[in-house]
């Protein structure tokens, strides 16, 4: 080999006619052209060896042609993303899976990623039939009456009890069918993890399957490419309340609470900052317990319950014990660990009928803490939907906090939310873009 002679890999190489005299020479660069552009989409390194003057003009190139193909790479891969968004797009928006005419999009509206009351009432008076109406969104669940949907927009969702978990009414049933509202999609697929608000789905790609399944009616089986397609579309920047969320997705820096402008807002932030509660401060922190981390949507470390730390995603605040929703109550029975079994009334014990679990808050008549991120456009909340507004959200919380203080007991100061504070944390809420 001569002393010009050179290893060029294919991917540092972009060809030009101009260095090719001979007509071999040029019939080469084409079949090289081809085998470079298949290796180089397969990601296969290959490497050609010449040699003479014909190698050397050859590697001369590969600094400028390493740039060239570096850039038509990237070009490919953001058109394969787009592809794949795009279609994603069209699965989540249009495709009904041979169902009863819903799609994602049905019940996940762009705006708030869910359904509310007046989004149904609006959608009902265009057209009583509208896919909404239908199956578990219907009062009877087979398509009769729209009354649930109107009032509260809630669907009926089986849920699959645990092995240690009957119905008292029903001890063979393995399901129960219980009211809930429809989770948003605003935030969610980037950023969280838990999915549903029992946490019974571990993927996007499984939750897609089921909603297909189970809300859709679908009767065709979607492809795990199909799944996989709406889970890369649910990750696109429509489903972001804003751009520094979305900046939490990828770069990983959370988004800083929010100053506040005026004097309510910033009264406000003092019930979301982490800091210890006990003698002496009754109200700061209050709400930051539940709802701290980046996505505001977990126990800080003064918690003082199960899980005792930072991290819990399952709480209860009283929501299905309250019932303000009026939804029927069901008896289940647990069978305990150490063999004797309890029976709990309610009309959804949430998060205990997958753990099998009534011994801690995080379990019995638990449910997912959700992010605040957007919160003042994802109504209606809670997990029945009882709350229609921001308000109603704190006057809850008023209630909770009155019932589970009890200073003669722990020592710890009374929380009482006045409406001043009720407010307060309002004004707060909405900051929470």
């Amino acid at each position: 080999m001569t002393a010009d002679a050179r290893d060029v890999t294919l991917s540092e190489v972009m060809f030009d006619r101009t260095e090719f005299r001979s007509e071999d020479q040029m019939k080469m660069q084409f079949r090289l052209r081809t085998l470079a552009h298949r290796a180089l989409a397969f990601g296969i390194p290959v490497t050609l060896v010449m040699g003479g003057s014909f190698g050397a003009r050859l590697a001369a190139q590969a600094g400028e042609g390493a740039r060239q193909v570096e850039t038509a790479r990237h070009d490919d891969d953001d058109r394969y993303r787009d592809s794949r968004r795009d279609e994603g797009r069209h699965l989540f928006e249009k495709e009904k899976f041979g169902g009863n005419g819903r799609t994602c999009l049905t019940c996940h509206t762009r705006e708030t990623g869910t359904i509310s009351p007046a989004e149904a009432q609006e959608l009902f008076a265009r057209n009583p039939n509208h896919p909404l109406f239908r199956g578990d969104g219907s009062d009877d669940g087979v398509g009769g009456g729209a009354q649930r949907m109107l009032t509260d927009a809630t669907v009926l969702v089986r849920v699959p009890l645990a092995a240690n978990v009957s119905l008292v009414a029903d001890p063979s049933a393995r399901s129960v069918v219980v009211r809930r509202g429809i989770p948003s999609t605003i935030n969610t697929p980037s950023l969280d993890p838990i999915l549903m608000v029992d946490g019974r789905f571990g993927s996007l790609e499984a939750q897609a399957r089921g909603a297909i399944a189970d809300h859709s009616q679908g009767t065709e089986v979607p492809t795990a490419k199909q799944l996989e397609q709406i889970a890369v579309f649910e990750r696109t920047e429509p489903f972001f309340s804003s751009n520094a969320v979305e900046s939490l997705a990828f770069t990983g820096r959370a988004p800083g609470l929010p100053r506040g402008r005026t004097a309510s807002e910033k009264r406000g932030r003092r019930f979301f900052e982490d800091v210890p509660l006990g003698p002496g401060n009754s109200k700061e922190g209050t709400c930051a317990v539940c709802h701290s981390g980046p996505m505001m949507n977990e126990t800080n470390q003064f918690f003082p319950a199960p899980p005792f730390g930072r991290g819990g995603r399952f709480q209860t605040i009283l929501v299905s014990e309250l019932n303000q929703a009026g939804n029927p109550v069901i008896d289940f029975l647990f069978k305990n660990t150490d063999g004797s079994t309890t029976v709990v009334s309610s009309p959804d014990p949430g998060r205990a009928l997958i753990t099998g679990s009534v011994s801690s808050p995080d379990s019995l008549n638990a449910f997912k803490i959700p992010t605040l991120w957007g919160v003042a456009n994802t109504a209606p909340y809670f997990h029945d939907n009882s709350a229609k507004t921001l308000e109603a959200v704190v006057r809850h919380y008023k209630t909770f906090f009155e019932i589970i203080s009890n200073p003669g007991a722990d020592g710890d100061p009374t929380i009482e939310l006045t409406d001043e504070d009720q407010a307060d944390i309002v004004a707060y809420l909405k900051l929470l873009k």
